[in-house]
């Protein structure tokens, strides 16, 4: 029998997906703003204004940052116009304040449902603009349907524009052989472990193999000399990194979720490693909300204390 965690977890991504449930939340002027005051401890804002403003606090601190205006599965033409637009908007006030950091996006969010055309037409515009203010574009991963695509439009982005980087997910079966062909592009590689409920075919669970193949990766990746992100909050994970020395490297970087164990990312800086903060903002807040609880139920505890009392508009502070 599942644990209630996992049930729990299992839940939240099935309502994270949920458009009747989103559409109602979002409409709802007694839900909206109530949730809202959860999401802000994971989220910056819900304006660009926000996002870089968190930015350069964390700048300033000594992290790195990745920032996300927030969204995917962007249905309508229109609308995936817009968050092509609103990404060119970010990277040229990011270039304008000198911030030569990272820009991440889903795809989906950017018209890949649409159509890969006009997808690879927004991600050249986006990391064009990216590489005239030497910004890096990261590419995200999504469900395991649109892994082909999402390879594709990178492999052909990355021809171009050596700013694009590309995320992977450890727990996919196929991960293993896609990695001995994405070393042999320039782009940076993030390493996550996964985040979406997939079919155990083609998908490991959460445990110790699959702990053992997250390092693996890692390690390919630096003896390669290949830059990477080291996307994880996990402890276990992070001490053995630490042990085998991988955060020695100038060219590796730990990556934590904002307002997800600022205390960690702090104690890790404070021994001279490489840190980054991945931000997001933006209006498409609730199936952020929703995988940050998924991915730590207890999470949940501190969804409802915010609710409550929300917390200080500056959390980036507890990072210092």
């Amino acid at each position: 029998m599942k644990s209630p965690e996992v049930q729990v977890a299992q839940a939240l991504k099935s309502i994270a997906r949920n458009l009747h449930i989103k559409s109602y939340i979002q409409q709802s002027e007694e839900l909206y703003p109530l949730l809202l005051k959860a999401a802000n401890r994971f989220v910056a804002g819900e304006k660009k204004k926000d996002g870089i403003e968190i930015a350069n606090e964390l700048i300033s601190r000594g992290y790195s940052i990745s920032l996300e205006y927030i969204g995917e599965n962007t249905g309508e033409s229109e609308e995936c116009i817009k968050a092509k637009d609103e990404f060119l908007h970010l990277i040229e006030e990011m270039g304008s304040m000198a911030i030569k950091q990272t820009v991440s996006l889903d795809l989906s969010h950017i018209g890949l449902l649409a159509s890969r055309e006009k997808a690879y037409s927004h991600l050249h515009q986006i990391a064009q603009k990216a590489a005239r203010y030497g910004i890096t574009v990261m590419i995200s991963m999504e469900e395991s349907a649109k892994t082909d695509a999402i390879l594709n439009l990178y492999k052909k982005a990355s021809e171009q524009y050596q700013n694009v980087g590309i995320t992977i997910q450890a727990h996919l079966n196929r991960s293993f052989d896609d990695l001995q062909e994405l070393i042999h592009y320039p782009g940076k590689i993030r390493v996550v472990k996964g985040a979406y409920q997939e079919p155990s075919s083609i998908a490991m669970t959460r445990s110790k193999e699959l702990d053992n193949r997250y390092l693996e990766f890692v390690e390919r990746l630096t003896e390669a000399g290949h830059p990477v992100s080291i996307a994880t909050h996990d402890e276990y994970l992070i001490q053995e990194i630490e042990r085998r020395q991988i955060l020695d490297q100038s060219i590796t970087e730990i990556e934590m979720l904002y307002g997800i164990r600022p205390d960690l990312s702090k104690t890790l800086r404070s021994k001279g490693y490489n840190c980054k903060v991945y931000l997001t903002y933006g209006q498409e807040w609730y199936l952020y909300l929703c995988h940050r609880i998924a991915e730590y139920p207890e999470n949940l505890y501190i969804a409802v204390k915010d609710m409550i009392e929300p917390s200080d508009k500056h959390k980036s502070l507890s990072y210092y």
